[in-house]
């Protein structure tokens, strides 16, 4: 019931004075635990990274911080049977039921094809799974078995996280491999809001953001599509660009702060 409750709960008002949203999302997720966390992760499997970078195109800093931002290189994966939040959304919360009962038997026949008892796993209130926090057809579709051990183990197995999430990228994210991802601009004003409204999905000409007065350093490369992006800090509006790459980490997850503390975190 919890869970329905959650989900349930009135949304508060829009507030129309600045409430630094992004400040304190960053700060959850950019602390000095979660980045020497990360480093030695990285260090541990450097070799896994680079052969997955080899593989599938993605540099190892973003898997790595994919898996920072979801679960905090496996520390928090979730205490909840996900049979239980999967057949509670599907049964018992009708506006998102197709969804879910999709997921329910995703994760059926999942746990069907692996061999695990689908009363074992246990993962978000959501139903998300393991380190990279897959949901059933995600897992389905793009968790692989990277070190050829005949599973693939999205909850114990580091190597086959790395695998899978390099994976996602590549076939759902559509990384492009070498591209940018994003850089900060100046020059916006209120009279720019039409072009933010535009979506963070790259769609707008590199041009029409010059033409309209806002300075990009450096240029995005000639005939690629751009979008631009608003963040409320405690100090202010920050804006950036996006490119094809960023929107690649919101395949993920569909919000810009979360796609900027994963490119961040994957900085630092």
């Amino acid at each position: 019931q919890w869970i329905l409750d959650f989900l349930n709960k009135p949304k508060g008002k829009k507030s129309t004075t600045p409430t630094g949203a992004w400040t304190r999302y960053r700060a959850k997720f950019l602390t000095n635990d979660n980045i020497s966390k990360g480093a030695r992760f990285w260090r541990r499997y450097d070799s896994v990274l680079r052969r997955a970078e080899a593989e599938y195109g993605v540099p190892p800093e973003y898997v790595v911080a994919i898996i920072g931002v979801e679960t905090r290189y496996g520390g928090y994966m979730g205490k909840h049977r996900v049979i239980d939040a999967l057949a509670t959304l599907a049964f018992d919360y009708p506006r998102r039921s197709e969804f879910f009962t999709g997921e329910l038997e995703s994760f059926l026949i999942m746990s069907r094809d692996e061999g695990f008892d689908p009363f074992v796993p246990r993962g978000s209130y959501a139903g998300a799974m393991g380190v990279p926090q897959f949901m059933p057809d995600s897992f389905r579709i793009y968790a692989v078995d990277f070190d050829g051990d005949g599973r693939r183990d999205i909850w114990h197995n580091p190597v086959d996280v790395i695998g899978s999430v390099a994976n996602y990228f590549a076939k759902k994210g559509k990384w492009q491999p070498g591209g940018p991802v994003t850089w900060p601009v100046t020059g916006v004003t209120a009279a720019h809001e039409p072009l933010i409204a535009a979506g963070a999905k790259p769609s707008l000409d590199p041009e029409t953001l010059t033409a309209a007065g806002i300075r990009m350093d450096p240029t995005p490369p000639a005939g690629s599509k751009v979008s631009l992006m608003d963040f409320e800090t405690h100090d202010g509006m920050e804006y950036w660009l996006g490119m094809d790459n960023f929107y690649a980490i919101m395949r993920y997850n569909p919000r810009t702060k979360y796609a900027m503390a994963v490119y961040q975190l994957s900085e630092a």
